[in-house]
């Protein structure tokens, strides 16, 4: 059973709370920061605890006595002042996840500001305000609206009516240290090739709008001087309907109300998942075990195979691919999953697919139509002749066991689940089409970006059971989404890096490694995975990760290579994603590192329970010798009811 508890604040920070509890079963608890939306008493939460070993409060068991009114049984026991986050030094304090609110994410990067002449070189500072637009519609104009604005930190000039429930954090990437703080009073400064991201969280997302304000100091300016308001807009709920896109806004002067410039803003908004399926009973969001070091992950199952020269591979993303790897000692196998038309998460590489149009041995110029693998259901993958874009541009079909179903492509993510060894990880990273720096789009993406995880998430906290899952994907956003609906499965930021073999991307976070850290930091991710090109060219990139606290695995061809593995493994990297794990595994025990785990914990758990069984027989016997010496007609303490605990944590 789950209940919450309100705790009571005190002096000298301290929150205590007195409650009833059943004295014959342990209770574990965890402590939460939470809002609660004024209108709606939605219980929102902020940060929460994440030990995977949980507070509790234990078994009461023995002579109690009397408590302060004789009641046998029933004595009052007083805790240890607790601290918030920490369980005997151990801090595990993160950021929650949505359960009715919205976050909508404001993101200004690439110089984003065009303004007049006068004022471009000046250094702009930006603010969003939120602002109620069910209420200010029938109380407010639009140009008190902007007045309240100014004061909003301090409602001087605002009104009580006009407020709204929300918060705003802010954080700049340009920082070594990218953390999401409140904004000041007069907002966060954009510095040239800054990547600023506004965290908005709101309730009602259709009943908000955001003023964003730009503000400059005078060259002049005394220390205590305000800056001076250079001008505004106003996004208007009806502007985000999509869950993200760009905003290219005029800015209006603050003091004549003329155009003043333009002002382009990225956003992305995040709907919690629907229905609710996370509790506070368990949370791997950024755990990982200090003995899982230089762990073998088998990529797309037993390794690209379209790229290999023999002919011994196994199709890739298949059942049989994944059983191989695992077969052959994989830690975890790393895999790409995508929706097809119908909203079902199938694992598949490509966006596009080729497509027979007649049942041929021979493939022919005429025969192959390229289509895009969202426009097809998962009974027409299923059941049309469908190639893999190479063997369509070749004209050569190179696999034909097909028939055999487990060497079927486009099997299930529920599949894989289900049929997989449960004791093997898994990466899967969610294929997700971007904008590249030329402005081209990888594919031209026809799904709501919230609606696409949610699929994705339902099948895997449904399904999961006990594996360990890793969620990994190369667009920020769809990390963002990741981390933020859900608490149970840690997320990974994928890096392209600097390179050469692969185009760059538009959004920056992506094409280096110090961004990616800094983006991971910010966004509360378990880590990242790194170009292995990257690192290869300077390793001590792997301490920027590292020194945050962050995970960092590698993935790339250049890891096909048995001394680069080695050597990857040497500079303490987390985990080494690469192909034909029976080829370059030097495993000498073809077991997975989570099996092994598993099995040290079953021991150890027998090993309890032996001890707890000798304890009790040993009880046993004391206790009928005790009865042995006790007074004929003189019953012993008897002992009922509940404990009456004390909790008292400390922020």
């Amino acid at each position: 059973m789950l209940v919450a508890c309100l705790i009571g604040y005190e002096a000298s920070k301290l929150w205590t709370l007195e409650t009833d509890l059943p004295r014959d079963v342990a209770i574990t608890y965890r402590y939460l920061i939470c809002s609660i939306d004024p209108t709606t008493e939605n219980v929102h939460v902020r940060r929460f605890e994440t030990h995977i070993v949980p507070r509790q409060v234990p078994v009461f068991s023995g002579d109690e006595g009397e408590d302060e009114n004789g009641q046998s049984g029933s004595k009052k026991v007083q805790s240890k002042i607790d601290t918030l986050g920490d369980i005997n030094g151990n801090v595990k304090l993160d950021k929650g996840w949505l359960t009715t609110e919205t976050i909508v994410q404001f993101k200004f990067f690439d110089n984003p500001f065009s303004v007049k002449e006068r004022i471009k070189n000046r250094l702009l500072y930006v603010k969003i305000t939120t602002m109620n637009l069910r209420i200010n519609a029938e109380t407010q104009n639009v140009s008190s609206m902007l007045e309240e604005s100014l004061s909003s930190d301090t409602r001087e000039n605002g009104t009580e009516a006009a407020t709204t429930y929300s918060f705003v954090e802010v954080t700049s990437l340009r920082s070594a240290n990218a953390a999401y703080e409140q904004q000041s009073q007069f907002g966060c400064p954009y510095q040239k090739d800054d990547f600023l991201i506004f965290n908005v969280t709101v309730a009602e997302p259709e009943n908000v709008a955001y003023l964003v304000d730009l503000y400059s100091y005078s060259s002049k300016a005394k220390e205590d001087e305000p800056p001076h308001h250079l001008g505004y807009h106003y996004i208007l709920p009806n502007f985000l309907k999509k869950s993200e896109g760009i905003l290219e806004l005029p800015v209006t002067c603050a003091s004549k109300h003329r155009p003043l410039g333009m002002m382009r803003i990225e956003y992305l908004k995040v709907t919690p998942l629907l229905p609710p399926l996370c509790t506070l009973e368990r949370s791997y969001i950024r755990y990982w075990n200090k003995r899982w070091s230089g762990l073998d992950v088998g990529h797309r199952g037993s390794g690209t195979s379209f790229k290999a020269s023999d002919g011994n591979v196994i199709r890739e993303n298949t059942i049989a691919s994944l059983k191989k790897a695992v077969l052959h000692g994989a830690d975890m196998v790393e895999f790409d999953v995508q929706l097809s038309k119908d909203l079902v998460p199938v694992i598949y590489h490509d966006f596009d697919i080729y497509v027979s149009l007649k049942r041929k041995t021979t493939l022919e110029t005429n025969d192959m139509l390229e289509l895009p693998m969202r426009e097809l259901t998962l009974e027409q993958l299923r059941n049309l002749k469908v190639y893999h874009v190479v063997e369509g541009r070749n004209r050569e079909a190179k696999f034909f066991d097909e028939d055999l179903e487990e060497h079927q492509p486009f099997p299930q993510l529920a599949d894989a689940l289900e049929q997989i060894d449960p004791h093997c990880g898994f990466n899967i990273e969610i294929k997700w089409s971007q904008k590249l720096k030329d402005g081209r789009m990888e594919s031209e993406m026809t799904f709501d970006s919230n609606q696409y995880v949610d699929c994705i998430l339902r099948v895997v906290l449904q399904k999961a059971g006990t594996r360990r899952i890793v969620f990994s994907c190369f667009d920020a956003d769809i990390c963002t989404l990741l981390r933020l609906k859900q608490n149970l499965y840690p997320v990974m930021f994928l890096t392209l890096g600097v390179t050469s073999r692969y185009p760059s991307y538009h959004d920056p976070r992506c094409n280096s490694i110090e961004m990616a850290v800094r983006n991971a930091y910010a966004t509360e991710l378990l880590g990242i995975v790194a170009h292995t090109e990257d690192l290869l060219r300077d390793q001590t990139q792997v301490n920027l990760a590292t020194e945050k606290g962050l995970i960092i695995f590698c993935w790339g061809d250049d890891n096909n290579c048995k001394d680069t593995i080695k050597h990857l493994k040497s500079l303490g990297i987390h985990a080494i994603i690469y192909d034909k794990m029976d080829i370059y595994s030097d495993k000498a025990v073809k077991e997975s590192v989570f099996l092994v785990g598993a099995r040290e914990s079953q021991a150890a758990l027998l090993q309890q329970i032996d001890i707890e069984n000798r304890y009790e027989n040993s009880q046993h016997d004391l206790l009928n010798d005790k009865e042995l010496m006790l007074a004929p007609g003189k019953p012993g303490n008897t002992t009922s009811g509940a404990s009456n605990v004390s909790i008292v944590p400390t922020i």
